[in-house]
Formats: structure tokens, sequence, C-alpha cells
């Protein structure tokens, strides 16, 4: 059972940007080269693997190919990715497949996932692993400019919180080693069967906690349940109070649901303090579920433009990155100790 916050053992204390070192030189090209030149970030993300054969097939997700989720990631990339100022995308089934099929432009930064699919252990005790044969130092080689760990996360979770911290400061330490930004991804997961009790509590705790051990970037859940909770004003202050206990930038996820909820949130978040989105099926989920003769003039009508009212509502009211990071100085002999 969970943990009260109150008997945890150990409870990571966040340092303050003026605290912390200043962000370094590869990390900090990261973070420009998955942004837009205002320091907000519009990311496409096509890294669903398991998740993804589930839409396809609920019924037997298993009959979806390898190379058929690559085709579609591919064509998702094709036509969406050049309007993104990033892709997130999966070690399996699209990183250097996209490279190497010319469906990531040049142009467009990209993340690249670390994380296995699925998790360890039973409901209660979902432990993160890093993919085998996969590692943060391959990511970098293959031209990465930033790495995404997702994580089931709850702050109340006692041992099992412990030890998903402890993963989570081993990647930090192969992005610092390796100079590249980390984007972290928690999301939270039920107990029991049935509504999120206390979401918005949740999230905040999670972010206050997760920041504290220094990824570069926190991928946030909105911190309330917009089918529970219509009044903008409410969303609004939940956005806040998350804002205000960040130490480092974050961005909105979507999580699914329709495009329309998922517009309304990134406009109050991104007026509250969030540094962009990143976004996946609640922007394209229509595509993949329609028939394959009428995707064209669906991505043509419907999911382009969403993403490009997405990216002007960023862009016109996001945060920059860089408040919440320090950047330089740096002299004619930094090149010595880097």
């Amino acid at each position: 059972m969970p943990m009260p916050w109150s008997c945890r053992r150990s409870q990571p204390k966040a340092r303050s940007v003026a605290e912390r070192p200043p962000l370094t030189p590869g990390k900090a090209r990261g973070l420009a080269a998955t942004s837009s030149p205002e320091g907000v970030f519009a990311m496409l993300a096509v890294d669903h693997r398991d998740s993804l054969r589930v839409v396809l097939d609920p019924d037997e997700p298993d009959r979806i190919t390898a190379s058929a989720l690559t085709q579609l990631k591919l064509e998702l990339l094709a036509a969406l990715a050049g309007d993104a100022t990033a892709v997130m995308l999966d070690p399996e089934y699209s990183a250097a497949q996209a490279i190497v099929a010319r469906a990531l432009p040049g142009s467009v930064g990209f993340l690249v996932a670390v994380e296995a699919q699925g998790y360890l252990g039973d409901p209660e005790a979902r432990q993160t692993s890093v993919l085998e044969g996969w590692s943060v130092a391959k990511a970098k080689r293959l031209g990465a400019n930033g790495i995404k760990l997702l994580v089931l996360y709850r702050p109340d979770g006692g041992a099992v919180t412990e030890d998903q911290d402890r993963t989570i400061s081993e990647v930090v330490a192969d992005c610092a080693r390796e100079d590249i930004p980390l984007f972290l991804e928690p999301l939270l997961y039920e107990w029991d069967e049935g509504s999120l009790d206390g979401r918005r509590a949740l999230v905040v705790e999670t972010v206050r906690r997760l920041g504290a051990l220094e990824p570069d970037v926190l991928k946030v859940q909105f911190p309330l349940d917009v089918t529970q909770e219509p009044d903008r004003a409410a969303w609004q202050d939940a956005c806040a109070e998350l804002d205000d206990v960040a130490p480092v930038p974050w961005a909105l996820l979507s999580g699914g649901g329709s495009y329309e909820s998922f517009r309304d949130q990134v406009e109050v978040a991104c007026s509250a303090g969030a540094s962009g989105f990143m976004v996946g099926r609640a922007l394209w989920g229509d595509y993949v579920a329609a028939p394959s003769a009428a995707r064209s003039e669906l991505m043509r009508t419907t999911i382009r433009p969403r993403l490009a009212e997405l990216v002007a509502i960023a862009r016109a009211q996001g945060r920059d990155w860089a408040r919440l990071h320090t950047l330089g100085p740096v002299d004619e002999h930094w090149f010595k100790t880097y």
C-alpha cells in the first residue's frame, strides 16, 4: 500500500536556479535544437510501442508486426515532423529507421526513449528498466538531441518510489556523462480500479520531488482530470501551483483524450508557465483509426492544422526553458576540461 508522504525515508530537496551549476554546452545545444526560437517545445510524439499495437488492434495487438509499426510512424513523421520543433522516437521501430528513410528532416531535433516497454512486477511495484542493449551513450552516438525516460510513478509509493528515484538518478548521471539533456516523463498510476483520487496533489508533489533529481525538462500530465473539473479557473490555479514548485522547465504531455481538450489544456498550461507541449495520440489518433484510403485527406485537412494550432499557442504563450536554467559563462579555455 502507499506510504504517506510524511513517512518517506528520503525527500530530495530541489536546488534553486542560482544554486545549480550552469547548463553544460551539450545540454544547452540539445534544448535549443528541440525548441523554437522562443525556447518553447512543440514536440511530436511517435515513440509509442505496445500501446500503439493496442490502438491498432485492441483484441489481438500481437498481430501488429514491427514493420507495420515502423511504416505508420514513418508516415506520421513524413507528414508532421517538419512542423514540430522536435520529435520523440523509440529505438526499436522508429529512431534509426526514420533517419535511414529520410523521414526526419535534418533541421528537426529528436529525442529517443531509453526505457523498456512494460514494467516488472505487480501493479503496485512497477519498476522501470532501461531497454536491454540500448543506452544513453548509444542514443547520443546516433545523433539524438535528448533522452526521454518514462517512469510509472507515485510520490506516496514508499520503497517502490525510492527504487524509481534510484533508476532516474542513474539515467540523470548517464546523461550528464554524455552531455545530453534528459526529458523525464512521470506517469501516475492507480493503486486500485477507479478514479485517481487527489490527482492535483499527486502531480504537484511528483514535479517537486522529481525536479529535485535534476532532469533537464519534466514532461508533465495535466494536474486535473478535466472530465471531472470543467472550470478553466480551477485549471489555471492548478497549473500555477505546479509551476510554482517546478525547479526545472516543464512541458505538457497529451496522454490520449480528445484533441480539443488537449488544445485547451495547452493554452492554460502555457499561460501558467509551461514551456510548451509534447503530443501524440491526441493529435494523430484519428489518422491511425481512419481507413487507409481516407488518411491522406485527413492529414491535410485535420491533423496538420491541429499541429499548427498547437504550435501557435505554445509559441505565443509558452515560457522560455532558459528561465529555469543558467547559461554560461564560457571562456577561451573551456575545452581543456570539457
